[in-house]
C-alpha cells in the first residue's frame, strides 16, 4: 500500500483531470473547498492540471456548525492557489427545507447530515452549469470503499481524482505538493454536526483501516488472514461497511426485461 514516486503520481492525476475536462468539452472545474486535506489536495492537483484561472473554489459553511478554523484553512487554500472563490453560507437553505417538510426531524443526525451534503452538491452543480465546468470530487479510496460519503451528496461529482489514493497516501502526496501542514495534521471531519470526526464514526483509525483494506481489496487476502494481524472486531466492522455500502459505488440498478 505504500506509495512512492510522488512526482509521477502527481503528474498522472493532473493528466487525468486535464483529459477528463477536455473530453467533456468543459471550460474548467468547480471544487468544494472545506478546509480539509482531501479538498485541499484536490484543489492543488486541479490547478496543476488546468490552471488557476480555470478553477472555482466554493466554500459552503453552515453557521454555528462549521468551525472557524475550517473556514480559515479553506481561505488559505484558495488564496495560496490564486483561484476565484465564493463563500455561500447554507443555513438559510437548510431552514427552507425544515419549514416546508411536514415531518422534518431536527434530531436525526444522519438525515440532516446527508441533506447538508446534498445541498452543497446542488450549489456546486449550479455553478458548474453556469460556467460550463465540471464538478471535481474530493473523495479518497478509503472513503469510497467504505461508503463514507453521502450518495448524491459529496458522492455526486463528475470525477474523483484522488479516488485511487488511500487516506494515508493522500497525506503523503499533500506533503509533497506543499499543502499547509496545519491542514494535513488536523483531525479529519466531515463537519456535519458538532464533535463529529471521521475516525470516530468509522470506529478505527485511517492508518489501520487503510492497511486492512489494502489486504482485502488490493492483495485479495481473505478475512481470516486479516484477523490474524488486526483486531477481529475492526476487520468485521470494515467488511460490514464494504458490503453494506456497495450500492454507493455502482449506478442505480434496473431489472433486465
Amino acid at each position: 500500500m505504500s506509495l512512492t514516486g510522488y512526482p509521477e503520481i502527481k503528474d498522472k492525476i493532473a493528466a487525468f483531470i486535464r483529459s477528463k475536462v477536455q473530453e467533456a468539452g468543459a471550460s474548467g472545474a468547480v471544487i468544494g473547498v472545506s478546509g480539509g486535506i482531501d479538498s485541499a489536495l484536490t484543489a492543488y492537483l486541479t490547478v496543476e492540471a488546468v490552471g488557476a484561472e480555470n478553477v472555482l473554489g466554493l466554500l459552503l459553511p453552515e453557521k454555528d456548525i462549521t468551525a472557524k478554523q475550517d473556514i480559515d484553512d479553506a481561505m488559505e487554500v484558495v488564496e495560496e492557489l490564486g483561484i476565484a472563490h465564493r463563500v455561500i453560507e447554507i443555513s438559510g437553505i437548510l431552514r427552507s427545507f425544515s419549514s416546508v417538510i411536514p415531518d422534518f426531524d431536527k434530531k436525526s443526525l444522519l438525515a440532516n447530515g446527508n441533506l447538508k451534503a446534498r445541498t452543497r452538491m446542488c450549489i456546486l452543480y449550479y455553478h458548474a452549469n453556469l460556467m460550463h465546468r465540471m464538478v471535481v470530487g474530493t473523495g479518497n479510496k478509503t472513503e469510497l470503499l467504505l461508503g463514507y460519503f453521502t450518495k448524491y451528496g459529496d458522492g455526486g461529482v463528475d470525477i474523483e481524482p484522488i479516488g485511487g489514493l488511500y487516506k494515508t497516501q493522500v497525506r503523503g502526496l499533500a506533503r509533497h505538493m506543499g499543502v499547509p501542514a496545519g491542514i494535513i495534521e488536523k483531525v479529519p471531519t466531515a463537519g456535519l454536526w458538532p464533535g463529529q470526526t471521521d475516525e470516530g464514526e468509522l470506529g478505527v483509525s485511517y492508518e489501520t483501516a487503510d492497511r486492512i483494506l489494502s489486504m482485502l481489496v488490493d492483495e485479495k487476502k481473505d478475512i481470516t488472514a486479516a484477523k490474524k494481524i488486526f483486531p477481529p472486531g475492526q476487520v468485521d466492522r470494515l467488511v460490514s461497511l464494504l458490503r453494506a455500502n456497495a450500492h454507493k459505488r455502482i449506478l442505480p440498478v434496473a431489472p433486465e426485461i
